[in-house]
C-alpha cells in the first residue's frame, strides 16, 4: 500500500514537471536540458533595468481651517497657509529608451518640484514632468539627457486572465529594487478610490509603500500594469495590491505626450451594468439615459439599448465603457455595437469635450 510520503512525492514531481513545461512557453523559465531548477532569475534579469527608483521634492500646504478665519491670521500674525517640505520615493517604468520617458503613478508625482530618477546601475537623472492624469492615477516623466537606458516591452493588459503569473518590481520602503512574484487574482475591480477611472488589475505579488509606479509584468517579459495601491489596515502587504492596465496607461500616455494632459469627453448617455437573467446577457452595458442634443441620441440611441462592443472590443460593464470614452480623444470617432429589440446595429459616434452642454 503506498504511502502518504509516496503521494506527497508524487505532487511534488507533477509540480515541476508543470514548471518545466512553461519552460518550453518562455524562454526566461529553463528547461530540464540545463540542469537547473526553475527560475525566474532569466526574466528579471531582462526586464529589471527598465525599472527606477524616483525620488521627489516638493511642497505641501498644511490648510489649517483657522488659517481661513482673517481675525486669527491678523491677531497671531500667520500666513493664510504653510507650506511643508517633503522628500518622497516611488517607482517608475522606462516605455521608452531613445526619448527617455517614464511611465509612473500621478500619486508619485503629484507635488514634485524636483525629480531625480535612478537607474538599477546606479546612474543618476535629472526627470522633468511631461504630463499627469489624477483619475487614471498615470503620469509620465522624461529623462533629460538620456543615454544607455533600457525600455520594457509593453503587452496587453486585455489579453489577461485570472491565475497569470506576475511580477511586480519597485522600490518598496525606498530599501531599493525588489522583485515579487504572484498571480493576476481578479480583473476589473473598480469603487477603490473616487477618482472614477478604474479597471485595477488585483494581484497577490507583494505590493508596499514605495512601490507605486513600479512595474507589473508577465512572464513574457512584457509590461501589464502600472502598480498603484494596496489595502493594507497596517500599512503593509496582506496580499491584496493593484495595478493601472497598461492598455488604460497607454492611452493617457499618448495624449499627455501630445498635450500634456488628458482632455476627457462624453458622448451623451449615462450607462448601468446588465441584471443578465432579466437581460440575457451575460456582458455589456445598457444605456440607462440619453442627453437631448447629445450625439449618442444624434446617433439614434435609446434608453434600454445595450451596447455590447465599442471599437471591436467586447464591453463587460458600464465602468468599462465609462473609461472607453474618458479616454478617447476629443473628436475622434467610437464605433459601437449596440443591440436595441433584440437587434444588432452598428453606430459611429463622434465624442465632444465635456465642456460642450450639448455632448452630456
Amino acid at each position: 500500500m503506498s504511502s502518504p510520503r509516496f503521494f506527497g512525492y508524487a505532487r511534488l514531481l507533477v509540480l515541476l514537471v508543470c514548471l518545466f513545461t512553461l519552460g518550453t512557453a518562455f524562454a526566461q523559465i529553463p528547461d530540464l536540458g540545463t540542469g537547473r531548477v526553475p527560475s525566474l532569475a532569466p526574466l528579471v534579469k531582462e526586464v529589471t533595468p527598465a525599472v527606477v527608483n524616483i525620488s521627489v521634492q516638493g511642497k505641501i500646504r498644511e490648510d489649517n481651517p483657522l488659517y481661513h478665519d482673517p481675525f486669527f491670521r491678523e491677531f497671531f500674525d500667520v500666513p493664510k497657509q504653510l507650506e511643508k517640505e517633503i522628500n518622497a520615493a516611488g517607482s517608475g517604468v522606462i516605455v521608452d529608451a531613445q526619448k527617455g520617458y517614464v511611465l509612473t503613478a500621478n500619486h508619485v508625482v503629484a507635488q514634485a518640484a524636483v525629480v531625480q530618477i535612478k537607474t538599477k546601475d546606479g546612474r543618476k537623472f535629472a526627470a522633468k514632468l511631461v504630463g499627469r492624469d489624477a483619475p487614471t492615477d498615470v503620469a509620465l516623466l522624461q529623462i533629460k539627457d538620456p543615454s544607455g537606458l533600457k525600455a520594457i516591452k509593453l503587452g496587453d493588459s486585455d489579453a489577461l486572465e485570472v491565475g497569470d503569473f506576475v511580477i511586480a518590481v519597485g522600490n518598496p520602503f525606498g530599501l531599493g529594487q525588489t522583485v515579487t512574484s504572484g498571480l493576476v487574482s481578479a480583473l476589473g475591480r473598480t469603487g477603490l478610490v473616487k477618482q472614477g477611472y478604474e479597471d485595477f488589475i488585483q494581484t497577490d505579488a507583494a505590493i508596499n509603500p514605495g512601490n507605486s509606479g513600479g512595474g507589473l509584468i508577465n512572464l513574457k517579459g512584457e509590461l501589464i500594469g502600472i502598480n498603484t495601491a494596496i489595502i493594507s489596515p497596517g500599512g503593509g502587504n496582506i496580499g491584496i495590491g493593484f495595478a493601472v492596465p497598461i492598455n488604460m496607461a497607454k492611452k493617457a500616455m499618448v495624449q499627455l505626450i501630445a498635450t500634456g494632459r488628458v482632455e476627457r469627453g462624453r458622448i451623451g448617455v449615462a450607462l448601468e451594468d446588465l441584471d443578465a437573467p432579466a437581460a440575457g446577457h451575460l456582458e455589456g452595458a445598457r444605456i440607462k439615459e440619453v442627453s437631448p442634443g447629445s450625439p449618442a441620441e444624434r446617433a439614434g440611441l435609446h434608453k434600454g439599448d445595450i451596447i455590447v462592443k465599442a471599437n471591436d472590443l467586447p464591453i463587460r460593464s458600464a465602468t468599462q465603457m465609462r473609461n472607453l470614452i474618458g479616454l478617447t480623444p476629443v473628436g475622434q470617432q467610437v464605433h459601437l455595437l449596440v443591440e436595441h429589440d433584440h437587434a444588432r446595429e452598428s453606430v459611429t459616434i463622434e465624442v465632444l469635450p465635456l465642456a460642450e452642454k450639448k455632448s452630456r
